[in-house]
């Protein structure tokens, strides 16, 4: 298959390259790779076939690798079986030459085998971690699928893991044989002629008159034939066994390094401490598991539960289960009842009906959907995803009403709507967005590239510590190789922390505990650290910056000056045109529709009836039916209807045309245009205000015939001007203060919404985005045909866009103004000039006339370009762009409100306390006993009531379902304030702060252990039990208390560094390990000075016997070194605690404050010897006096002068992120 080729397969229905046919298998992948992506989830597809498990190369290589090793160990250096080494671990002194050979053969032997046995696991488990690596080695490429073959399919960026799956196939009625892979829960099919695999195409983008003419399934053949192809209209999410996802957890590269430590320190006696270990990382695994499974469970609710529905198959109508459902079938859907939602994405042929998409979008607003049967041409294709939603109901949506079909040619006997199954299963909308979830963009882990490369800079001290051991160690030739070896591994392991990501998790689910007692709930709480290096928070308007609560102000255009004048004083044309020109609806719960339309139709006091009548209030103007609408779409900017009124006295209809809409769109509908038309819809966009042009056209009388002909061209003509309606948003209360409190602390803020760039710009200046003046990016007028320029709102200055002095013209322009770009702005810098665009985008501070998939687009670009976003919005526009930020936090529409009493709650507490006052009055007359008794039983009662009451608000408490707009966003907040955004972003560096903080005091205890389990542990120093385990204790309590760190109340004007490389870190770590080395080195040489003179030869702990291993003989040096670990830990944590200006400071975290107190207390004591039942738990020594005074003086002046250096380290290369040229905060 050429590139070309795959390349159009690519375009062109969906298609999956399998990359096999016509080129060598090697170079495939590349050829893929250049061809470009193949389909929106796939990337591309490879065919194997598994090699036979003894050839693999999982066993062939290393077949002869233990047979040479075993042989070389057994046979040609005469060693024993590996089971009696042991015996011969450590020789006797009166062994032969030839024995000691012997044992150090078999010693470096058992050594071979052991390696050769670690590199065989750590093969098979990069097999299990890599789709590619296990291919590589278990499978060989085949160019056609066929029995037994399996398919290797590399998903899209974002879209989940690579995944080997197997290639089925199915009979054909022909007798052809079908092969097909299923990746995840998507079906792709074999193209025999073109030899790549492509996605099922569904009848999806069919032409409208093909829908309408459908009579459904009308043949079992044709049934047979569509459940073939398309399957049945399921959606069964298997939720995995607990084990199942445990020996997932346990087998990732983390745990098995933890496990791995864990079984080394076994093999060296440290039983308790290992099985301790293990116990911990066992049951944090286990929870997060449990939390997984709750998770999944969750998203299995959203599955469609099948309910019978009527389907007209061969005919007839028929009761079928709605699972069984497929592509081509005419169903009845009516009003959902019992909890029943839409079952697949279906075509309306006839009827109408209003649908909640709350379930899919986190719109609140029910939408309005008609049939095809109300289009005058049918003769184009339908898109689903754009003009066409109006006729689509999508799987997973509730109907809150329908209409009947008029027409009596094809109805159900349920009287519901007919429509034409589209797409069913997990090809819906509903399915796709659960697929998201399943399978979606890859979570953001603990495990991510900046860990291990810290870990890699840690592992370059540990490799240097356990070579000195090996070398120095391996200076006596009597010393067992074996337990060096593992000497030198447990250095490795020592050194690097096993308990870093239980640590990391837990500064994180204290952030986590945090934001839920803020009502900010989140789903991916590794994101929460991408919060404090946030450097853009974009913010939609409506809904998220400004309320709900629209407000007309009155209707302009029409009296002189182009005054607003009351809606209660407005023309009857006016009043004619709100009141029947929406999309509103009357059901049982109330009116529903638009808050917009819902707010003109109450200013002009005017009622809606579920026949589709509006009724005015007043008397003066004649009641009006809405006939036939032209909904409102964002590509045609407005919308229409034919209403008509009884003339008095007559049966007869006069029809009247309603057309509301853009300004600039009903400009040109006018039969005549008033002089200050511009001006005055203008001046009115600049305040901030809504404007919506109004118009009216008189029809007379029309016959029924002539009413069905009607096309929207005729309404939309001709018309008379009613009016522009003035809607004013107000803004949140709270919406000022904190954006500004975002700039202040080195913030961009950008506004990114659907609105109109005047309404935009004045809302930014209002809520203080800028304070300078604002430039639009023009088209160019018609008539001069001139080039795109910059504009002032009042159109008193203009700048020509000028691309060639790209960088020069964006500083200048910048230097005293900020920029507003639109849409269609957007769309011809990226046609016409990408690379100026891209320099642009970081710059811009309001976004207007924005569709959805263009806030995407920004977002996806500026991350590109390096910054860190925030995404803050509340509705369907806004999923796709929280979904691809690096923090999308969505907002509730519907926040839970806090339940007025009701009369009968208020009843109650009178009546309560009627009751409390005839106890008082009884009291007085009961004896001492008697009242204790009955206050004991009060008390009783009330705290009944309060367990009660607490219970009844947990359940009243409205849970976050997944039908919310926070589907794609890994924050969700039950508050519509955005002051949500402030509480993540203090979490998010507080988080931050206490991760980067954590891995310089980990650094740092690494760096002194290094030192110590290498250097002094070659001289023979080492530490008791007792000493271990409570230096473990002080380390753990001390951790766990930095990670209860709280943020400040206000967010701080400077930002954290993003990462742990940075000058200021590295500088710090290093200068600090200088300091406590000198002291470390200095003390241990003083001490050894005072240690009486060593006789014979160092025993090393692996030279000992069983017995003395046991013993501990304390000496000054091995004393000294662990009064001088404690001190440096407490250093070490006292010195590199961050408080302010991210988190409360020490002072405030009381309990790190008593843990530092307690161990500076602690090491105080063991060094003057002033407690000597404590000195003797801890099995220290007493000191000389002289010597005592120096240890303490040294321990002091080690942590000034840790502390005096991390200050310089500060001062000269700053703790907070560098100021950005481009953004200027």
């Amino acid at each position: 298959m050429s590139v070309q080729e795959a390349d159009a397969a690519g375009g062109g229905g969906g298609r999956v390259g399998a990359g096999t046919t016509g080129e060598a298998a090697g170079d495939i992948d590349a050829k893929q790779r250049i061809a470009g992506k193949l389909d929106d989830l796939v990337q591309y597809v490879t065919l194997h076939v598994r090699i036979p498990t003894p050839l693999s190369g999982v066993v062939l290589p290393f077949v002869p690798l233990y047979l040479a090793a075993f042989y070389l160990w057994i046979h040609v250096y005469g060693g024993n079986a590996p089971g009696d080494t042991e015996t011969e671990l450590i020789p006797s002194e009166n062994q032969t030459t030839k024995a000691d050979t012997t044992t150090t053969w078999n010693d470096v032997g058992f050594i071979g085998v052991i390696a050769i046995a670690f590199l065989h696991i750590l093969t098979l488990l990069f097999c299990y971690w890599s789709v590619h690596v296990l291919a590589f080695l278990t499978c060989r490429r085949v160019k056609l699928p066929g029995p037994n073959v399996l398919a290797k399919v590399v998903p899209t960026a974002n879209n989940g893991n690579s995944k080997i799956v197997p290639v089925r196939s199915t009979k054909l009625e022909d007798g052809s044989t079908q092969y097909f892979i299923v990746f995840q829960k998507t079906k792709y099919v074999w193209c025999e002629d073109r030899k790549i695999f492509r996605a099922v195409e569904f009848p999806v983008n069919e032409l409208r008159s093909k829908y309408a003419a459908s009579r459904g399934l009308e043949t079992e053949e044709a049934i047979k034939k569509s459940t073939l192809t398309y399957g049945n209209n399921e959606m069964d999410m298997v939720v995995p066994e607990f084990h199942e996802l445990f020996i997932e957890r346990a087998t990732a590269p983390f745990f098995v390094f933890q496990v791995f430590s864990v079984g080394l320190w076994c093999m060296d006696d440290y039983w308790y401490y290992s099985l301790f270990t293990l116990f911990m990382l066992i049951a944090f695994e286990c929870t997060i598991v449990k939390q997984q499974l709750r998770n999944m469970s969750e998203i299995r609710k959203m599955g469609n539960k099948p309910y019978l529905i009527y389907a007209l198959r061969q005919n007839k109508w028929r009761h079928i289960g709605s699972d069984e459902l497929l592509p081509g079938d005419l169903v009845s859907v009516t009003r959902s009842q019992n909890d029943n939602i839409v079952p697949c994405d279906l075509v309306i042929l006839r009827g109408s009906c209003i649908v909640d998409e709350s379930m899919l979008t986190g719109e609140s607003v029910p939408q309005m959907k008609e049939s095809l049967e109300s289009l005058d041409t049918l003769d184009t294709e339908l898109d689903a995803e754009g003009d066409g939603k109006l006729f689509v109901l999508f799987g997973g949506t509730k109907v809150v009403q329908h209409t009947a079909p008029t027409k009596e040619s094809l109805r159900a006997p349920d009287g519901g709507c007919i429509g034409y199954v589209i797409r069913t299963g997990f090809n819906t909308s509903q399915g796709k967005l659960l697929r998201t979830i399943l399978f979606g963009a890859n979570r953001a882990t603990e495990n991510n590239a900046e860990t291990f490369a810290f870990i890699a800079f840690l592992m370059v001290f540990a490799v240097t510590a356990a070579s000195y051991v090996w070398v120095k160690g391996s200076e006596d030739p009597e010393r067992n190789r074996y337990k060096l070896f593992l000497e030198c591994t447990l250095i490795l392991t020592a050194i690097i922390p096993p308990d870093l990501p239980i640590e990391l998790t837990l500064a994180v689910n204290t952030s986590l505990i945090q934001l839920t007692k803020l009502f900010v709930f989140c789903t991916e709480p590794f994101r929460i650290p991408f919060a404090g290096k946030v450097q853009i928070c974009c913010f939609d308007k409506t809904g998220t910056l400004t309320t709900d609560n629209l407000m007309v102000e009155g209707i302009a255009g029409l009296a002189p000056n182009g005054a607003c004048v009351p809606i209660e004083q407005a023309e009857n044309n006016t009043v004619q045109v709100l009141a029947c020109c929406h999309s509103l609806a009357l059901l049982d719960d109330g009116l529903v529709g638009d808050p917009l339309e819902k707010a003109t139709l109450a200013a002009v006091d005017w009622n809606l009836t579920k026949m589709d009548s509006v009724i005015p209030k007043r008397t003066q103007l004649k009641p009006l039916r809405i006939i036939q609408r032209y909904h409102f779409s964002s590509a045609l900017k407005r919308m229409s209807v034919l209403a008509g009124y009884l003339m008095p006295y007559s049966n007869e209809v006069k029809h009247i045309g309603a057309v509301k809409g853009a300004p600039e769109v009903i400009q040109k509908m006018l039969s005549e245009v008033p002089s200050d038309y511009e001006k005055v819809y203008l001046e009115y966009a600049r305040r901030g205000a809504r404007v919506l042009a109004l118009g009216i056209k008189e029809f007379g009388s029309l016959g029924a015939q002539r009413i069905r002909e009607l096309k929207r061209e005729e309404v939309e003509c001709d018309l008379t001007f009613a009016g522009f309606v003035i809607i004013s948003c107000p803004m949140k209360p709270d919406s000022k203060a904190v954006i500004k409190e975002l700039i202040q602390s080195s913030h961009k803020v950008v506004m990114i919404t659907g609105d109109n760039p005047l309404t935009a710009c004045h809302v930014a200046r209002e809520l203080r985005f800028t304070r300078k003046k604002l430039l639009i990016l023009t088209p160019p007028d018609q008539a001069t045909k001139d080039t795109w320029s910059w504009v002032t709102i009042d159109r008193d200055q203009t700048y020509q866009l000028d691309v060639k002095s790209r960088k020069k013209s964006i500083s200048l322009l910048l230097a005293t103004h900020d920029l507003c770009i639109t849409g269609e702005g957007l769309m011809h810098l990226q046609q016409n000039q990408p690379d100026y665009m891209r320099q642009l985008l970081p710059q811009i501070t309001v976004c207007a006339r924005f569709a959805p998939k263009q806030k995407e687009f920004i977002i996806t670009q500026l991350k590109q370009l390096g910054y860190c976003t925030l995404m803050c919005g509340d509705g369907t526009n806004d999923v796709g762009a929280l979904k691809h930020a690096n923090v999308g936090v969505s907002l509730l529409t519907s926040a839970p409100m806090k339940k007025k009493r009701s009369e009968e709650e208020l009843q109650q507490q009178q009546a309560a306390a009627a009751q409390a006052a005839a106890n008082i009055a009884a009291n007085q007359q009961l004896s001492p006993r008697e009242r204790a008794l009955r206050r004991r039983q009060e008390q009783i009662n009330q705290t009944q009531a309060r367990l009660q009451g607490t219970l009844r608000d947990l359940e009243e408490q409205t849970m976050v379902k997944l039908g919310d707009a926070s589907i794609a966003a890994p924050f969700t907040s039950k508050s519509s304030s955005i002051m949500c955004v402030n509480n993540i972003i203090k979490q998010g560096r507080c988080t931050l702060v206490t991760t980067l903080q954590m891995f310089k005091i980990l650094a740092l205890n690494a760096l002194i252990q290094a030192y110590c389990q290498s250097v002094l542990y070659i001289d023979g120093v080492k530490f008791s039990d007792t000493q271990a385990t409570m230096q473990g204790i002080f380390i753990a309590a001390c951790f766990l208390f930095i990670t209860r760190s709280k943020p400040l109340k206000t967010l701080s004007k400077v930002a954290p560094l993003p990462n742990i490389f940075n000058f200021y870190t590295i500088s710090t770590i290093l200068s600090q390990f200088a300091v406590h080395f000198g002291t470390l080195y200095y003390l241990t040489s003083e001490a050894t000075k005072l240690a009486p003179p060593r006789v014979g030869k160092v025993k090393l702990y692996i030279d000992m016997d069983a017995e003395e291993k046991t013993k501990y003989d304390p000496n000054i040096v091995s004393s000294t070194v662990y009064i001088i670990c404690l001190s440096l830990q407490v250093a070490t944590i006292a010195v590199n605690y961050k408080g302010h200006p991210f988190m409360e400071s020490l002072r405030s975290n009381r309990m790190l404050m008593y843990a530092i107190g307690a161990s500076a207390t602690l090491v105080l004591l063991l060094s003057t010897g002033l407690a000597p039942e404590l000195t003797e738990f801890f099995e220290i020594i007493h000191f000389p006096t002289e010597f005592r005074k120096t240890l303490l003086a040294v321990l002091i002046l080690d942590i000034f002068g840790a502390f005096l250096l991390d200050r310089i380290c500060s001062f000269l290369f700053g703790e907070t992120r560098g100021k950005s040229k481009v953004l200027n905060c």
